[in-house]
């Protein structure tokens, strides 16, 4: 009688520490440093129905009206199946980048359409910077805190990742222009600076234009890339709006990173880069050798979408519903956090970062507040090195309003729990709870400093 082959779930848990090492001399040396994605790991907890999701950085979905994405998908099938269904250029359908040129006209940049790709989502346009630019060793500069999808991205590439900090006007200007005169004067020259400068991610600040156009000069001045990675810029809730980097550059030392993932759907996986034709012809080169082109499928549901003209008012019709979220949750701060936290208030964008007392590891708070069915993205995530521990990226786009005061109130108690304990332990006496109080749009509540650069 024939062995009946185990399932690979019973396989796995067999596993030997033979087994192990029999393919451990066989990974590449950058597995070694590659980071998990903090957003990812949470994933499958947080798709349990029971869990609040403070977490992943979700669009609202639900607000897509299925009667539209029925009719575009019918469209398709009737008219256009076979077309489809088939392979696309690497660089993405000129239709696709019509839509593209549509939204960045919308923030005031016109680039050439030869110098754009479409790709899989705006992570892959990191990947494919980094694979294009990175070799194991060289300097990246980001922000610090950074996104942190990009984190495991750098890691993975071997990059020697420098962060420059920020206040409440963005990346410390000043500070990068020490480092980079420290670079110079050790014959390192970085391969590109990496920002969020709009509604940053996590911390939700945005760049002065002081800052931006300083950034652009220092660009010019060490002929170095800027890689900017805008997904968030439609989404304002308040404040006026500031010029891309790439529309104060013109393109030249610009790279520019956007996506259809918070304004359409991160499920399409649609997302583009742009820019200098021959960083472009590397670009392609390296899609071409990750998944040879971007889904042809999704592409054409962009399409039909955007030819109904509809796009402008659904992203208005989010703008109002996240400057609810927004303001529900700066409320709910304010009332279940302790009065040592501080936080953000951003004007734009799906994030907000509170800072803990220094005693408290969100890392370990995750833990607890898992075990009540609520989850954020602790700190450290969006950190190369051990710093940010006692932060916490907290999205307020992904669940409703009732959701995001019950999810808030849970994360207070478990912090509430840990102030005691450090109370109880250390006698220091706990500051008295904040008193309930509506948010001030015109004001900021931050944990950063801020600092004159003149």
């Amino acid at each position: 009688m024939s062995e009946v082959p185990q399932p690979p779930q019973r396989r796995r848990a067999q596993t030997s520490t033979r087994d192990l090492e029999r393919y451990a001399s066989l990974f590449a040396e950058r597995t070694t440093v590659m980071r998990s994605s903090a957003m990812r790991d949470l994933m499958a907890i947080t798709a349990r129905p029971e869990v609040i999701s403070l977490a992943g950085g979700l669009p609202d979905t639900s607000t897509f009206p299925p009667q539209t994405f029925a009719a575009q998908m019918t469209r398709i099938a009737q008219e256009s199946a076979a077309e489809a269904l088939q392979y696309g250029p690497t660089e993405g359908f000129e239709e696709t980048k019509d839509c593209i040129l549509e939204v960045m006209a919308a923030e005031g940049m016109l680039p050439d359409p030869e110098d754009i790709i479409v790709t899989t989502g705006g992570q892959q346009a990191i990947d494919l910077v980094c694979k294009t630019l990175v070799d194991p060793g060289d300097v990246v500069i980001c922000e610090a805190p950074t996104y942190p999808g990009a984190v495991p991205v750098f890691c993975s590439y071997q990059a020697d990742v420098i962060q420059i900090e920020c206040d409440e006007d963005g990346m410390r200007i000043d500070e990068l222009e020490a480092l980079l005169e420290k670079l110079r004067g050790e014959g390192r020259r970085p391969k590109f600076i990496y920002s969020v400068p709009t509604f940053q991610n996590p911390a939700g600040v945005t760049m002065s234009l002081e800052r931006r156009r300083r950034l652009v000069e220092l660009a010019r001045m060490h002929e170095l890339l800027v890689v900017e990675d805008n997904p968030y810029g439609l989404l304002r809730y308040g404040g006026e709006a500031l010029p891309p980097l790439y529309q104060l550059d013109g393109g030249d030392f610009v790279i520019y990173i956007g996506t259809f993932s918070k304004i359409l759907s991160p499920g399409i996986r649609l997302g583009w880069a742009v820019a200098p034709p021959p960083v472009m012809e590397k670009i392609v080169l390296g899609k071409q050798a990750a998944d040879l082109c971007t889904s042809t499928l999704t592409q054409y549901f962009v399409r039909e979408y955007f030819a109904e003209g509809r796009w402008r008012s659904y992203v208005e019709d989010l703008v109002e519903i996240y400057r609810a979220r927004r303001d529900t949750m700066l409320a709910a701060l304010e009332e279940h956090f302790p009065a040592e936290a501080t936080w953000t208030e951003p004007h734009g964008g799906l994030f907000i970062w509170a800072t803990l007392p220094e005693y408290i590891d969100t890392g370990d708070l995750l833990a607890k507040a898992l075990r009540a069915d609520v989850a954020f993205v602790p700190g450290q995530a969006a950190y190369v090195g051990e710093r940010g521990h006692n932060s916490m990226r907290l999205n307020f786009s992904g669940v409703d309003e009732d959701e995001i005061r019950e999810g808030i109130r849970r994360i207070g108690k478990v912090i509430a729990d840990q102030v005691d304990l450090y109370g109880a332990l250390t006698g220091e006496q706990r500051l008295p709870p904040r008193a309930p109080a509506a948010p001030d749009p015109g004001a900021d509540v931050l944990p950063f400093r801020k600092v004159s650069e003149g």
